[in-house]
């Protein structure tokens, strides 16, 4: 019989199922409260988006969904029945309903965490964990406290979602041997529906048993699977199939560039030109996009969060045109004090670009 894990208390699946627990603080409360659901056979939840590319809503998932996601993802890994997992995401969202779900599914040894910026300084967390997932922020911490660290490179399986990892983040996995993947998935797909190695020289996302993948006209993905009900989702992410089941992620076509006709992938510019912007402006959050120009159409800017330092723009175009072809080059560079974020800690690209204004 699997186990809840919480701090000092232990709860079985049965004290879950009959609701035998004292009360603690709101997370402990909405997780138990949703493992509780799932043990006594609710069959639709209400899950929340994230916001990031519109306005955050409710939807409702179905359970048959739920337990297809996290059927194969136990097929992808191969975990074993009974292992041990962490979960240490918000469980309002779709990523830490899974993580639940997977759980229980699993019949596995559930330790349960606040969704904390480093969550494997907990003391009293094992070291054999089969199977965690993080967002690239709580990764990022955890690579930067040796404690941590040490625990991180004991994790069998390790999945990084919620925003794409930076390149100097994969490096770093790289170069401390961490077993992770980068996951591709959205809250209508119930979390990820395909997952990229990040030991691999270029991310290559490849697809969980049963789904299908396609691109409309505009190159956009379509997916199809168990964990849909097999029915067909559109994506807004532009994408450029290898193989049926294998494919390259380009970026949004939300934030796609037409500059001079020339397309430009923002978040391709971001992943490269991430060790100059560090070298020049510190480490500081930024992100490429686009302002109307009369002869360009849209020309190419960088927006970094922060105050201006004293920065030469031409040395820093200079440093851009080692990695970056020049058509993509940004033109301009703007800083804002502060970017608009969502709940779960991504930049809200439109409504930034808005205080623009």
């Amino acid at each position: 019989m699997g186990k809840i894990y919480f701090e000092n208390s232990i709860y079985t699946f049965e004290h879950i199922r009959q609701g035998l627990w004292k009360e603690r603080d709101l997370y402990f409360h909405q997780a138990l409260t949703f493992a509780q659901q799932w043990l006594l056979g609710q069959e639709s939840f209400e899950i929340g988006t994230s916001g990031s590319t519109g306005k955050p809503k409710n939807i409702q998932i179905q359970r048959a969904h739920m337990k297809a996601s996290a059927l194969a993802t136990k097929e992808y890994f191969r975990i074993e029945y009974s292992s041990k997992i962490l979960c240490c995401l918000n469980t309002w969202m779709i990523a830490g309903k899974m993580m639940i779900v997977r759980g229980l599914e699993w019949d596995a040894e559930i330790y349960l965490i606040k969704p904390v910026a480093n969550p494997l300084q907990e003391a009293w967390l094992p070291l054999d964990l089969a199977f965690a997932a993080m967002v690239p922020m709580q990764v990022q911490a955890c690579l930067d406290q040796e404690n941590s660290l040490n625990k991180l490179k004991q994790i069998e399986n390790l999945i990084i979602g919620g925003a794409p990892s930076s390149g100097a983040l994969i490096e770093e996995l790289k170069a401390n041997q961490i077993n992770a993947f980068q996951t591709f998935g959205m809250t209508e797909t119930v979390s990820h529906i395909a997952l990229a190695n990040i030991s691999e020289e270029a991310l290559l996302y490849k697809t969980l048993p049963g789904v299908e993948i396609g691109t409309d006209e505009q190159s956009r993905l379509w997916l199809k699977g168990p964990m849909t009900g097999f029915r067909t989702i559109q994506s807004n992410d532009i994408v450029d199939i290898l193989n049926p089941g294998q494919f390259h992620w380009l970026g949004r076509a939300d934030f796609v560039i037409n500059s001079g006709g020339v397309k430009v992938y923002p978040e391709i510019v971001e992943d490269k030109i991430q060790g100059i912007v560090f070298e020049h402006f510190g480490s500081t959050n930024y992100f490429i996009s686009a302002l109307p120009d009369a002869k360009l159409g849209q020309k190419v800017i960088l927006i970094v969060e922060g105050e201006s330092p004293n920065v030469s723009f031409e040395g820093l175009t200079e440093s851009m045109k080692r990695v970056v072809n020049r058509y993509h080059l940004p033109k301009e560079v703007i800083f804002l004090p502060k970017f608009v974020y969502t709940a779960s800690g991504k930049i809200k690209r439109t409504e930034t670009i808005k205080l623009l204004k």
